[in-house]
């Protein structure tokens, strides 16, 4: 793949319920969060081309906000994602290409917080870092937000700093 800008997405899981007796790993999602994880769905397909891979958490809860997104492109699913610091994420942004082939030119990557937002803001240069779009995303983190990173050069050189934090948004 060229130098082309590349597109990474980080998508918090949507609204999740808490049913008596389910481990948090297999908490489904609340009513709200299938209404939101269509909104962020139809938000992330109004903004991109496409998706090429998705990165997602093993979690049942962030298995079924990909699956109700509506968005068809491969999928890596890894217990690594859930309870992650963010250098484990990046370690498997960083690998992408050899699981997702040699064209991947935009990444949704689905988790939880805290780390979908250190994970915006550590990635984030020093001048995005410092704009209102990290702001929003300092501010709050909400079910179903969705940062948009634009990344040059390859998934596997992508380190902290080494994106530019262009958009978040909160699907309701």
């Amino acid at each position: 793949m060229s130098d082309r800008d590349r597109t990474l997405l980080l998508l918090r899981h949507a609204k999740s319920d808490y049913p008596d007796g389910v481990t948090d790993h297999e908490r489904p999602l609340a009513p709200r969060g299938v209404r939101e994880a269509e909104l962020a769905g139809d938000w992330i397909r109004n903004r991109v081309d496409r998706v090429d891979a998705v990165l997602c958490s093993s979690a049942t809860r962030t298995r079924q906000t990909l699956q109700r997104t509506g968005i068809d492109a491969q999928a890596q699913f890894s217990d690594r994602i859930y309870e992650a610091t963010p250098g484990m994420v990046i370690d498997e942004i960083n690998g992408v290409e050899a699981w997702g082939g040699g064209d991947v030119a935009t990444l949704l990557v689905v988790g939880h917080e805290p780390v979908m937002s250190a994970l915006a803001l550590g990635l984030a240069d020093q001048v995005s870092g410092n704009g209102p779009v990290a702001e929003e995303v300092s501010a709050k983190y909400p079910t179903s937000a969705i940062a948009v990173l634009r990344v040059r050069g390859p998934w596997q050189d992508l380190a902290m700093g080494g994106a530019e934090l262009v958009d978040f948004h909160v699907p309701r």
